[in-house]
C-alpha cells in the first residue's frame, strides 16, 4: 500500500500545533543556559577588566591609571641678541661686508642732528617704521659728531661726546624697533663717519 499525502488542511493543523509546542525541561534549560553564556562573554569583551582600569596603592587605595602622557614642558623662547656696532649675526658674508663698507645702496636718510633727545627719538621711530613698510632694506642715520662737555677729576679729563651719537643705538635695540633691524654700523667718511649709522633693516616676511 502506497503512503498518502497529506492534503492542506492537515499540514495547516500542523504548523498551527508546532508553534504552540513546548521543548521538554531538560532541553530549555540547555538552551537558556547557552543563550545565558553567550551574552556573559558579549558583557565580558565589551567592559575593561578591573586591573586594566585601576590599580592597587599605598594605604588599600586604588587610583586611576593614567592613559595619556604629561604633556611636554614649554620650550624656552630664544633670547634675541643685542645689537651692537658691526655686529652682523643672520646676514650672510657677503652682505655683511658690503653693509659694513657702504657698499649697499642707501634706501632712505633721516638727520637728526640739532634735535632734542625727545624729538629724535620720536622722529627715528616714525622713520624706521614707514621705511619698513614701504620694503626698504639700508638706511642711513645722522646723529651728528657734536657733545656735551663732562666734567672729571680734573680739568685734563674733560672729554666730549655726542648725546644722540650713544643714544641712537639704545633706541634701536628697543623692542619697538629692534624686532625690524638686522644690524648697524658706524657709516663711511663720504656718509658721515662716525657721526651717522648704516642701520640695515629685516625683510617683510
Amino acid at each position: 500500500m502506497s503512503k498518502r499525502r497529506p492534503t492542506q488542511a492537515e499540514l495547516e493543523l500542523w504548523r498551527l500545533i508546532a508553534k504552540t509546542a513546548e521543548p521538554l525541561p531538560s532541553r530549555r534549560r540547555k538552551r537558556r543556559s547557552a543563550e545565558a553564556g553567550m551574552e556573559a562573554q558579549a558583557a565580558a569583551a565589551a567592559t575593561p577588566s578591573a586591573e586594566a582600569a585601576r590599580k592597587p596603592g599605598k594605604a588599600g587605595k586604588t587610583k586611576a591609571v593614567s592613559v595619556l602622557p604629561p604633556a611636554p614642558p614649554p620650550m624656552p623662547l630664544a633670547k634675541v641678541h643685542d645689537l651692537s656696532h658691526g655686529v652682523t649675526v643672520g646676514i650672510d658674508r657677503r652682505q655683511a661686508d658690503r653693509f659694513r663698507q657702504g657698499r649697499l645702496e642707501i634706501d632712505g636718510k633721516i638727520d637728526l642732528h640739532g634735535r632734542t633727545q625727545a624729538e629724535a627719538h620720536d622722529a627715528l621711530n616714525a622713520f624706521i617704521h614707514r621705511a619698513h613698510r614701504a620694503g626698504k632694506r639700508c638706511l642711513l642715520v645722522i646723529t651728528g659728531k657734536g657733545g656735551v662737555k663732562l666734567a672729571g677729576m680734573g680739568s685734563g679729563d674733560e672729554r666730549t661726546r655726542g648725546i644722540l651719537r650713544q643714544a641712537v643705538p639704545r633706541w634701536l635695540n628697543e623692542p619697538g624697533l629692534r624686532r625690524y633691524i638686522l644690524a648697524f654700523d658706524h657709516a663711511r667718511p663720504q656718509h658721515g663717519g662716525e657721526g651717522a649709522l648704516y642701520v640695515l633693516l629685516k625683510r617683510d616676511r
